[in-house]
Formats: structure tokens, C-alpha cells, sequence
């Protein structure tokens, strides 16, 4: 598949439809803007890969529609050159956005098969993330924390504690809590014990999975 300038068109309409529904951070929409979606997915949704709608991508997973991306990056507050760790690499393409931010993003992948295929994908599309590794998301990256924010792109019970300790005074962390429903959930970490919670309403994801090992 290719990137073509109709393609491109898609994408102003999909950016177009994001402001409507309150997305105002111009980094996001302009990373939406850049970063080629279709290529993210099977060559069968290629169609429909610029509608607001989230689609399987194999492994049980899928990739999150376009406002949730758009949301959780705006409540992550990016600036150029933030250590980002992704819990939940998935298709790759929350990862792209933030690379297209100018983030320093660290992204874990639970699921083998994904793991594969993004490390294959983001070199052929120039994308750089800093770090991508294969293992268990609830741990998060204790070897390169601390982090400015932390996304983490699959619904969790509960927010992980190594998370919390591995985010900086003042970072973020952005995190969908609840089992059938997720509310989206940001913690600021206000000092080294205390934490700040702001909820963001209902949004439905995949969820975490914790290693069983």
C-alpha cells in the first residue's frame, strides 16, 4: 500500500472531524494530520482507515479510533523531546503519532505477533521510537524510567504500581480504568507520594494483559 494524496485528503476531513468533537491541540491534529493510518492496518480496511472507528489488527487487539488517540495524547501534554513510555504498542499507530510530537517514546508490547510486526513496519515508514520491547506492560521500563507521562492503550482493573513509581514529579500518566467500561483516568504525580486524579469519561478498550508467568 501506498501513501497517496488522496489519502492525504482523508486525513484533513478525519483531522476536520477530530476538532468538532474537542480535540484542540494543534501537535496532535497536526501528527494526525502526517501519519498515514491506512498503513497500519490490513489492506482490507483501507477504506474505511480514515473514519473515526476503531478495527481489529489481529491477536485479539485492535487499534483505537482516531479521537482516542487524539484524546489521550492532548491529556498527555507532549513537548519535544518528553520521555513517553506506551504500555501497549498494539498497531503502532499511537506510537507513530507521538514520535510525530517529537516525543522520546518507549512502547511494550504484550502480544508477540504485534511485536513482530510493528518492529518490522516502523523502519520501512521512518518512524523512531526510542525503545520498543516485547514483555509485560505492568512492569513498565524500570532500567529507563523516569518518564514526563506514560499512556497506557489497553483497559486495566487497576493502575499498576510500578507505573506510578516510575512516572516524574509533574508528569502524567494516562490510563483507561474499569473492566467493561473504561473511565479515562489521568494521574499527575504531584510530588514523590502524592498523586493528582482528574476522570474523563467512559471509553471502551481491550484489555491489559497481565504476563502469567
Amino acid at each position: 500500500m501506498k501513501d497517496t494524496a488522496k489519502h492525504q485528503g482523508l486525513r484533513n476531513q478525519l483531522v476536520s472531524v477530530l476538532e468538532k468533537k474537542g480535540i484542540t491541540d494543534k501537535s496532535v491534529l497536526e501528527a494526525i494530520k502526517k501519519i498515514p493510518r491506512h498503513l497500519f492496518l490490513n489492506s482490507s480496511f483501507e477504506d474505511y482507515a480514515y473514519q473515526d472507528k476503531a478495527f481489529p489488527i489481529g491477536a485479539g487487539q485492535t487499534i483505537s479510533q482516531p479521537y482516542t488517540v487524539a484524546f489521550q495524547s492532548q491529556l498527555l501534554e507532549v513537548k519535544k523531546e518528553h520521555k513517553i513510555l506506551e504500555i501497549g504498542t498494539g498497531s503502532g499507530y499511537q506510537t507513530a503519532v507521538l514520535c510525530s510530537m517529537g516525543a522520546k517514546v518507549f512502547s511494550i508490547e504484550r502480544q508477540n505477533e504485534l511485536f513482530k510486526k510493528t518492529s518490522n513496519l516502523f523502519p520501512k515508514l521512518n518512524i523512531r521510537p526510542k525503545h520498543i520491547s516485547f514483555g509485560d506492560g505492568y512492569k513498565g521500563l524500570p532500567g529507563y524510567a523516569p518518564f514526563d507521562s506514560i499512556i497506557v492503550t489497553a483497559g486495566a482493573p487497576f493502575i499498576p504500581q510500578p507505573l506510578m513509581a516510575q512516572l516524574k514529579v509533574g508528569g502524567r500518566l494516562v490510563i483507561p480504568l474499569g473492566e467493561e467500561v473504561q473511565i479515562m483516568t489521568l494521574l499527575i504525580r504531584v510530588s514523590e507520594t502524592q498523586f493528582e486524579k482528574h476522570e474523563f469519561g467512559e471509553f471502551r478498550f481491550v484489555p491489559l494483559l497481565v504476563d502469567k508467568n
